[in-house]
């Protein structure tokens, strides 16, 4: 019998590996990313063990590479989140992941008041906070924590 500690997950020659996603925000990143409407090889691992996070998400896409803008949405709600590019089965590009300072059309303003709420127009987010990741709404000044942002 074996005793093999560690997840086995076949080797893709090309794919975009999004790594250190907390285990609570996993299913967040992959509805933003639009996983659910890709036509390709999907690996997704939640509950993973990692010495910094303690339990961690992944998720591996073959032979697509997502823009960088789109890949950064994954800092509102997962700013310790790590991208890893490979090509010819080698990682040829490893960086994290960005928040912008304006989040537009990405979470629901919690102001049930806010023009955003009542007019066909994009929301639209100043970020006031990275280290507890909060953003703020330019319309109406509504703040919000990332962890209970509704994406949109």
């Amino acid at each position: 019998m074996s005793n093999k500690k560690e997840l086995a997950v076949a080797a893709l020659q090309n794919d975009t590996v999004i790594d250190h996603i907390p285990s609570s925000m996993l299913f967040k990143a992959v509805k933003l990313l639009g996983i659910s409407q890709l036509h390709t090889h999907v690996t997704i691992g939640n509950n993973l063990s990692s010495s910094k996070l303690g339990t961690k998400g992944i998720i591996k896409v073959a032979d697509v590479y997502f823009p960088e803008a789109t890949l950064n949405r994954i800092a509102l709600i997962a700013p310790t989140a790590k991208v890893n590019i490979i090509r010819d089965f080698e990682v040829v590009e490893k960086h994290p992941v960005v928040l912008p300072d304006t989040i537009v059309g990405l979470v629901k303003c919690g102001n049930p008041k806010c023009i955003t709420n009542n007019e066909p127009m994009k929301t639209r987010f100043e970020v006031i906070d990275r280290s507890d990741v909060t953003i703020r709404c330019h319309y109406c000044g509504h703040s919000v924590e990332s962890k209970d942002a509704v994406i949109e």
